[in-house]
């Protein structure tokens, strides 16, 4: 496995030696760029100016780095533009503002609760201040310039609508730069109205990029990597773009954008496998929505720019709400436009733009259904599965069952469900999405099923969405409670952080921890099973699967 520590040495003591050499003095601001993870502030240059990070345990960390300029006023619903330069040199040692994800979220700066034991196991407090300007993001890399080391540029969860890249625990890139010979990249851009209202077919030419500014932020990341990761010791031209839930989503549509072809050479989806973007007619009435209850109409577009943050997020709220009745979709995400986004990602084929990237996508067992918060886990009967099942499937229920009980003999009533439940949607976009990949016949996908179970509140957890990123970031010991903090969970962080990192360096994901790992092909089907004992079972779910789309 790949470390970054001297052969031979104990990496502990390594580590502890640099962190104890590190805090020996600053570099001097007038040298360009810090080479040696010696320095406890290492300053590197931008195109946009000079930056100060920090040194952690032998791993430069800059935190809220610009790579735009503001989005507020004039600038809403604009594609991004480059930050204004800087004299002298900007700290960069905390995280930026994020996107404002809701009205609660506006209101409280930032610091919404989840639910207690979903809290328990992922999250510090909240992913800090929200505010429009928002285009900021954070590097984590072993040292500076004149590497040639993978790099990772992660996508957060929360579809299109929440979240940032600072948020969770297991955001935390330092440990895949550790322990793993990499650059990590994270960041937050614009989400929901700010980033996917679509204004062009009311306000005119100048909202033309309005349906998908919040893509674009993600290309403007990119672009930002091409230009600068060199000083920070990645190769521009070995780009890495990953992410989960909707950071998947976001992966998903990066690979149809032709903005952002050749800007990233290998990609990952991790539940959230997106076969389709949304039509003009749809995202046009929401925006129409959101005029109507802000009371602009179209003639007087140019007043949505002085509209107050919170004003336009309660806007946005109830214009959801309204758009979110029977056969109506209220939800926010991008727009197939024609330009921007030019045909669906991956409807009725994978697109060709990216036919030469090799792809690793892959869900969690029981995703949504799970038995986090959930008192349902000990109380759920055969009888109530069985209900359930046919209330979804009809007259296939009862070998859908059976299927799923062949599949996991062990499983209880509830376990069952959670396995069932997860099917449909997640686990057979990321199937319907590796099939069409691999029949390109071009770059290999890879294809896994998480389903380590957390021995934290008494096993009930399961393997749910949002699971596997602790281990991807490699961060078992900065995340106990979900971790354990045991042998196997530390192991399996270890090999499915060096799996990514694998993956990001060669497009292959295998390494000598994990048996052999074939890629996926519509006649084996070969899938990773990440667990305690990591093996590959070929077209996993396979029965059932095929039952369900019956149905």
């Amino acid at each position: 496995m790949k470390r970054s520590s001297p052969v031979g040495m104990d990496r502990r003591k390594w580590i502890q030696g640099i962190a104890v050499a590190g805090a020996a003095g600053a570099m001097p601001a007038a040298e360009k760029n810090t080479a040696s993870p010696r320095s406890s502030h290492p300053v590197v240059e931008t195109s946009s100016g000079r930056i100060r990070g920090c040194t952690s345990r032998g791993v430069w960390v800059f935190r809220g780095l610009p790579y735009g300029a503001p989005t507020e006023g004039p600038n809403r619903f604009m594609p991004p533009r480059k930050p204004q330069p800087w004299a002298g040199v900007r700290s960069c040692l905390t995280y930026g503002r994020v996107c404002p994800t809701g009205v609660a979220l506006v209101e409280d700066g930032g610091n919404r609760t989840q639910g207690d034991e979903d809290n328990f196991l992922l999250y510090r407090t909240g992913p800090g201040q929200a505010g429009e300007d928002c285009l900021r993001l954070n590097v984590f890399t072993p040292g500076g310039s004149g590497g040639k080391r993978p790099v990772m540029v992660y996508m957060h969860g929360g579809g299109f609508s929440g979240g940032s890249g600072n948020g969770l625990l297991s955001y935390d890139g330092e440990n895949l730069a550790r322990h793993h010979d990499v650059v990590v990249v994270t960041h937050n851009h614009r989400l929901n109205v700010f980033g996917y209202l679509n204004l062009a077919g009311l306000g005119g030419e100048r909202y033309a990029a309005s349906a998908n500014v919040g893509m674009l932020d993600n290309v403007a990341v990119l672009e930002w990597v091409r230009d600068n990761i060199s000083n920070f010791g990645g190769d521009p031209n070995n780009v890495l773009i990953y992410g989960q839930s909707g950071g998947g989503g976001k992966v998903s549509m990066l690979m149809a954008m032709p903005a952002a072809k050749g800007l990233f050479h290998r990609a990952a989806v991790q539940s959230g496998a997106t076969l389709r973007a949304g039509m003009p007619e749809r995202t046009t009435q929401l925006a129409a929505a959101v005029l109507a209850e802000l009371r602009i109409s179209p003639s007087q577009i140019e007043k949505i720019h002085a509209v107050p943050t919170l004003a336009l997020m309660t806007a946005q709220a109830a214009a959801v709400r309204k758009m979110s009745g029977p056969g109506r979709r209220g939800d926010w995400g991008p727009t197939m436009d024609g330009s921007i986004i030019p045909s669906h990602p991956f409807d009725p084929t994978a697109p060709a733009l990216s036919a030469n990237v090799p792809l690793l996508i892959g869900t969690c067992l029981n995703e949504f259904v799970n038995g986090v918060d959930n008192p349902e886990v000990d109380t759920l009967t055969e009888g109530e599965l069985n209900e359930r099942v046919s209330k979804e499937y009809g007259a296939q229920a009862r070998d859908i069952v059976a299927a799923y009980r062949r599949e996991y003999p062990r499983e209880t009533p509830f376990g069952l469900w959670a396995a069932i439940s997860a099917a449909p949607r997640a686990r057979q976009n990321a199937i319907t999405q590796a099939e069409r990949k691999a029949a390109q016949n071009a770059a290999p996908v890879y294809h896994y099923l998480y389903a380590w179970r957390t021995p934290m509140l008494d096993n009930r957890p399961g393997t749910f969405h949002s699971s596997e990123i602790a281990f991807v970031f490699d961060n078992a010991d900065l995340c106990p409670r979900y971790s354990g903090g045991g042998p196997e969970g530390r192991a399996l962080s270890s090999r499915m952080g060096e799996a990514w990192a694998a993956f990001a360096r060669t497009g292959k994901p295998g390494h000598r921890a994990l048996p052999e790992w074939p890629a996926y092909t519509a006649a084996t089907r070969a899938t990773m099973v990440f667990d305690n004992q990591c093996r590959i079972k070929n077209d996993p779910e396979g029965e059932g699967l095929r039952l369900m789309k019956k149905a």
